[in-house]
């Protein structure tokens, strides 16, 4: 038979499209060509398709081999496709059978040798082609994130020949082992470590608790990053669900991928020196950024002024869509990015304004500037502005340890399900509407807030993240209706929006 058809799935963004790829076998002079908006490195492909064709035992065919890539409007890049080539090659040549590829998809990338090594994106892949009712062929060495597919239908082959052996009824490829979950792995950096600070560390769990976006601000040393890194051992786990598309765009950006830490959530924390495309992604082939890889998880922002304000900006969208679209000329990708943005910053560039204990070297202008760095859309999008203060070393010697995180994340994961329960959401993702509706205040403190609303001059959505902020607090209380208390906690948290830091300090 001179025409076979294999399938394969290509890679744009967390999709994973199906591309069939047809080879016919024709006459005149021997040659090998790929058509189907191929990039470089899938051209490349006949040069290591016909070494390890060869290097397997199978003759290369001298014929006139076209291959097709369709749907040819699709861009194709890497190496993801070559074995499916090989294997249309070689079904098309009649030195396999042509049933052997019905029903199956294949993934990976052929060294000269005839070896399969690794690829990106196989969990999208193998996700898709399971609810397509197709199996999977893929590399052993993509063995961890194939476990990862659930029902999926996923075998595992180390090369070339194997494949063909299985197609050919002589073997039978295996599975990937089941993942073995640890559900205690958040846990490792515990919250006791941090000695005072009571106002950050209610904030922290107000924080935790309704996803709420956090700015911590306060002199250098204080703990401000101790306690971000503790936000992920006080989050509940992961749904199987969040962790599948966790582990999707982790496995588009080449990551490895381990199962012991599937159910935890991710915490980024990029250097304040980080360009646009590195925070939200991008490239001429579009490429997930660290708001991406904290996904359904916590993006720390350590030094916040000190990141370029244009690259600030770009924050600004994801923030409130939960997804971020990079557009390319020739090509459009979506990644989702609902992530909890957790902030430090000094309050002044030598980072001792306000403190009592040291002497700021800063001049008013100084501090004006610094604060002006970040825009007041950027902070009406942080629901908790929390100081964190200097505590005098003979109290940090006095104090015994703080709460442990088990005990915090058990009243966080209460509070969760309590609003998960009345809406559906947790309450810092709830809509205009929904906030009216499940965040009802009475008279009076409805009058509280509009007075602080006006006072503070704070926006509409800045009133929505209030209501929001309150409605967690009476969450964590176990309480259905918010409180003046609830209230007037929600709005000092709000107090730094239109001053500068030093200022308001």
């Amino acid at each position: 038979m001179a025409l076979a058809t294999a399938l394969s799935r290509a890679q744009i963004g967390v999709e994973a499209p199906v591309v069939h790829i047809e080879v016919h076998l024709a006459g005149g002079l021997p040659g090998t060509s790929i058509v189907g908006l191929p990039e470089l490195a899938v051209r490349e492909a006949r040069d290591r398709v016909r070494a390890a064709i060869q290097n397997a035992g199978f003759e290369y065919p001298q014929r006139r081999v076209t291959v097709s890539l369709a749907p040819a409007d699709l861009p194709k890049d890497g190496g993801r496709f070559d074995l499916a080539i090989a294997l249309g090659i070689l079904a098309a040549s009649g030195q396999i059978p042509v049933d052997g590829l019905r029903d199956r998809e294949f993934l990976g990338e052929l060294a000269l040798s005839g070896e399969l090594r690794c690829v990106t994106g196989l969990l999208p892949a193998a996700l898709m082609a399971g609810k397509a009712g197709r199996t999977l062929i893929a590399p052993a060495a993509n063995a961890s994130e194939a476990a990862l597919a659930g029902q999926s239908e996923v075998r595992l082959a180390n090369s070339l020949l194997e494949v063909c052996a299985a197609l050919g009824g002589h073997c039978e490829l295996p599975r990937p082992d089941p993942p073995c979950f640890d559900r205690s792995a958040a846990l490792a950096a515990d919250l006791a470590d941090v000695r005072g600070q009571p106002q950050a560390r209610r904030a922290l769990e107000i924080a935790a608790a309704g996803g709420h976006n956090l700015l911590m601000i306060g002199p250098p040393g204080t703990g401000k990053t101790m306690l971000a890194t503790r936000l992920a051992g006080i989050l509940p786990p992961l749904t199987e669900a969040e962790a599948l598309e966790v582990a999707a765009v982790r496995s588009i950006a080449g990551q490895s991928l381990d199962a012991a830490s599937f159910l935890v959530r991710p915490t980024r924390a990029p250097h304040h020196s980080a360009s646009a495309a590195a925070l939200v992604g991008g490239g001429s082939i579009p490429r997930p950024g660290e708001v991406s890889l904290a996904h359904q998880g916590c993006l720390f922002l350590d030094e916040l002024p000190e990141f370029d304000r244009r690259v600030l900006e770009n924050l600004r969208e994801p923030m409130e869509s939960g997804r971020i679209l990079i557009s390319r000329a020739a090509r459009h990708a979506e990644f989702p990015a609902r992530f909890q943005l957790i902030a430090a910053m000094n309050p002044c560039p030598c980072g001792y304004a306000g403190d009592p204990a040291a002497h700021c070297r800063c001049t008013p202008d100084a501090i004006a500037r610094y604060g002006a760095r970040l825009s007041g859309p950027l902070l009406d999008r942080i629901d908790l502005h929390v100081d964190v203060p200097r505590v005098p070393q003979s109290i940090l010697r006095a104090q015994a340890p703080g709460e442990a995180s088990s005990s915090v994340r058990a009243r966080v994961i209460a509070a969760r399900e309590r609003a998960l329960a009345r809406s559906g959401s947790i309450n810092a993702r709830l809509d205009p509407r929904a906030t009216e509706h499940w965040c009802k205040l009475s008279t009076g403190d409805a009058t509280l807030l509009e007075r602080a609303v006006d006072r503070l001059g704070l926006s509409a959505r800045a009133y929505h993240r209030v209501l929001r902020v309150a409605r967690t607090i009476a969450d964590l209380e176990g309480v259905a209706a918010i409180a003046s208390a609830h209230v007037g906690e929600a709005i000092a948290y709000r107090r730094l929006d239109r001053l500068p830091p030093a200022a308001a300090a």
